[in-house]
């Protein structure tokens, strides 16, 4: 926008000193050819009026002199003939060249004189002027001017030159007004769309100056800023509900789950059945608040993000990879599955973040590896670094997830369809929300002859 902006103040511009230079320069050639032409004709009048006195030698030798003279000043020839055409004076142009031949019989025949269109810087060229020696029928001959433009044509290159220096310098004025007036405007822009793309990305109450551009353009601003806090506040309120009700849930969930493990010794045979259902919809609700209560708090931490907070955070990867491999073997030797490292791991791998975060991603990612990946199946972590980036990959080679349903994986509450166990749908949505709080990204993917693979991607 900003390319298009300055390319069409420029050409409003360019035109605006075209329209000034362009009949500039015409008026000053124009001025310089009429100075050029009236300063000859008045040569060629002096002439004519000393041959039409030329009665005697005397008055001949004058314009013999004046002839030579002009001729010697200014190296312009001159020819002054009779009626019959033959020379009279002759200096520096000859009266039987065939041309001045011709601008004689054209002044003896009184038709008026050739005279310049317009000179031009490079109009070089030598013009021939001639003029009658008398008037009306009275014509005693012909005096023939040769007359060189070159003075005239350099005079009007210099006047020229100083034209397109004023107009090369007031084009440079008008481009870096454009240039100040293009910055004036889209700098306001360019922070409008950045803050809508902070909001976009999950960082409500981002903030635009409303000091800055066009009156129409500051009230733009102060309506985003408006709407950004309202987004932002929203947000937080949503938070907060699910936070509350999650804490305001637990402990009659909790005196729930008291009160069925009390009747277990005292149900009936005819109502075990019952009783079990009971016990696993209870352990599915306390996984879904759980759930809730990881969500909220990870909804905070990314605000607090947003807001600036953790910009120094370091994770040694490695570390914590070993950590909870160890905390999730018991669970994983108890489901049949097997859990190892990469051999192509590198011995320490950064990312900017907090260990707990990382903890906290690999618990979601290795949870739901034990629990869907099937019995005999492995489940394999592999870490790279380079590009400013480090990689997390869990791969396992269990079922995987058929190509439709990899863009549901992180969707809240979401839930395969047929999967022996019943989680709350939280896992991997609460870990994109931190991974993208740090300014990275989670991929799910299955491919062909493998299981599923989450690749979490953060900066180094």
């Amino acid at each position: 926008m900003r390319r298009r902006l300055l390319v069409v103040l420029s050409a409003f511009a360019l035109a605006a000193v075209a329209g000034f230079a362009v009949p500039l320069l015409q008026s000053t050639a124009a001025g310089r050819t009429q100075e050029f032409v009236l300063t000859r004709a008045g040569d060629l009048d002096r002439f004519a009026a000393l041959a039409q006195q030329a009665t005697g030698p005397a008055g001949a030798g004058t314009l013999a002199q004046e002839v030579q003279a002009h001729q010697s000043v200014y190296g312009e020839g001159v020819a002054v003939v009779d009626r019959s055409g033959r020379a009279i004076v002759e200096a520096g142009l000859r009266a039987d060249d065939p041309a001045v031949v011709a601008a004689v019989d054209a002044a003896l025949r009184n038709q008026p004189a050739a005279r310049p269109v317009g000179l031009r810087p490079w109009s070089t060229g030598p013009i021939l002027l001639a003029r009658p020696i008398g008037t009306g029928t009275q014509v005693g001959g012909a005096v023939v001017l040769r007359a060189e433009p070159a003075a005239a044509a350099a005079d009007i290159a210099t006047a020229w030159t100083a034209v397109l220096l004023g107009a090369l310098l007031a084009a440079l004025a008008c481009a870096a007004l454009a240039l100040l007036l293009a910055r004036w405007v889209l700098r306001p822009i360019r922070e409008l769309a950045a803050g809508v793309g902070e909001v976009a990305a999950g960082h409500p109450g981002a903030h635009v100056s409303p000091h800055a551009g066009p009156t129409e353009l500051r009230e733009l601003a102060a309506a985003f800023n408006r709407m950004s806090d309202a987004v932002a506040t929203s947000a937080e309120e949503q938070r907060r509900l699910v936070a509350d009700t999650s804490h305001q849930l637990r402990n009659p969930l909790a005196a729930l789950r008291l009160r069925v493990d009390t009747l277990d010794p005292h149900v009936a045979a005819a109502g075990r059945a019952t009783y079990r259902s009971t016990a696993v919809e209870l352990d599915r609700l306390e996984a879904l608040l759980d759930g809730l209560l990881d969500l909220a708090s990870a909804e905070s931490r990314a605000t607090a993000l947003a807001a600036g907070a953790g910009p120094g955070d370091r994770a040694e990867l490695t570390a914590v990879v070993a950590e909870r491999l160890d905390a999730w073997r018991p669970a994983a030797l108890e489901a049949g599955v097997g859990l190892r490292v990469a051999s192509s791991t590198p011995a320490s791998v950064e990312a900017a973040c907090t260990a707990s975060e990382v903890e906290q991603l690999l618990d979601v990612l290795l949870d739901n590896a034990v629990k869907y990946a099937g019995r005999g199946a492995t489940v394999e972590i592999a870490l790279r670094a380079g590009n400013g980036r480090a990689l997390l990959e869990v791969r396992d080679d269990g079922p995987g997830l058929p190509a439709e349903q990899l863009q549901q994986a992180t969707r809240r509450f979401w839930r395969a369809p047929g999967s022996p166990a019943r989680g709350s749908g939280l896992g991997l949505p609460i870990a994109e929300r931190l991974v993208t709080a740090r300014g990275g990204a989670l991929r799910v993917s299955s491919p062909p002859g493998s299981g599923l693979v989450v690749t979490i991607e953060l900066p180094a």
